[in-house]
């Protein structure tokens, strides 16, 4: 196993389409994220249902209808959707905040419309990691860095998808996501050894491992930072009972800033003893123990 040079844990609040598609809704989440919770980024999702759905999905029912925001599942997903100047809207927000803001784009005409407003990185969801010439107009296109999520994609998979990266020296601005596709994931699926796998192939090659998990509390975002993903994506959301599919695998303010405060407290804990015995030590050395046994 490679050694692991720990970096500052960033935090990401996948705030996703839990804004039910209002606007001020999506603004306080990234308030509530940023100033009570403590998250470092406020994430978004971008969709061009046109492009990305075909018309019988498009007209089709939502497979949950309880969660459906509209009568067919493609005016669920309009209902849910911000315009760039809404995305445009929100990333001022969020720099007046002083968290960094950022989407997913599941489509080469979001990828365009978002790039076009220069955040500081883009994810790509494992849903569209095989999407190809998204990648490719990205890789010519966008020149800050590239999230992607592994869920639902094979080993070999992942390697064509490096493979573009590395072809078209994108790589170091390439951040790798161990991540199961499931909402919520059951402990035993999360696979939390996969983030070691990642760190042997990719670890030298890209710029970071990160960790995005859909499952539930908080203990298995500390145990992935501390294999080694320095970037852990949650799902955020104010109330866990509202309406929609991502709101019962996210966290709620008060979990999130636990998971923030236990990643900072997990970074500074990782390190050695700068010396045997340390200060914090000594006091209690000189007090309580006792001189080698039998002199």
């Amino acid at each position: 196993m490679k050694n692991i040079n720990y970096k500052t844990p960033k935090l990401i609040a996948e705030i996703g389409c839990n804004h039910k598609g209002e606007i001020e809704i999506a603004k306080e989440l990234i308030k509530v994220a940023k100033i009570y919770s403590n998250a470092d980024v406020a994430k978004f999702q971008k969709r061009n249902n046109k492009e990305l759905l075909t018309k019988e999905q498009y007209n089709a029912p939502h497979p949950n209808p309880i969660n459906s925001y509209g009568n067919s599942y493609g005016e669920h997903r309009e209902f849910l959707e911000f315009n760039l100047d809404q995305h445009k809207d929100l990333q001022s927000f969020c720099n007046d905040l002083d968290i960094e803001y950022s989407t997913s784009v599941w489509d080469i005409i979001s990828a365009k419309e978002i790039t076009s407003i220069s955040p500081k990185l883009i994810k790509i969801p494992s849903a569209c990691n095989n999407n190809y010439p998204m990648l490719e107009w990205l890789c010519e296109n966008y020149f800050g860095e590239i999230h992607i999520s592994t869920g639902m994609t094979t080993k070999n998979e992942l390697d064509e998808v490096f493979k573009l990266f590395f072809e078209r020296e994108r790589n170091k601005d390439l951040v790798i996501y161990n991540c199961t596709s499931g909402y919520p994931v059951p402990f035993q699926d999360v696979c939390l050894l996969e983030i070691t796998g990642l760190i042997e192939k990719y670890g030298d090659k890209v710029k970071e491992i990160g960790f995005s998990g859909h499952h539930l509390g908080i203990a298995i975002d500390v145990a992935a930072y501390t294999l080694g993903a320095s970037y852990i994506e949650r799902h955020f959301t104010l109330d866990r009972t509202w309406k929609g599919t991502d709101h019962s695998a996210s966290l709620e303010p008060e979990g999130l800033r636990k998971l923030a405060r236990n990643l900072i407290a997990t970074y500074e804990s990782l390190n050695l003893k700068s010396k045997e015995i340390l200060d914090i030590e000594m006091v209690q050395r000189n007090k309580l123990k006792q001189k080698k046994y039998g002199q």
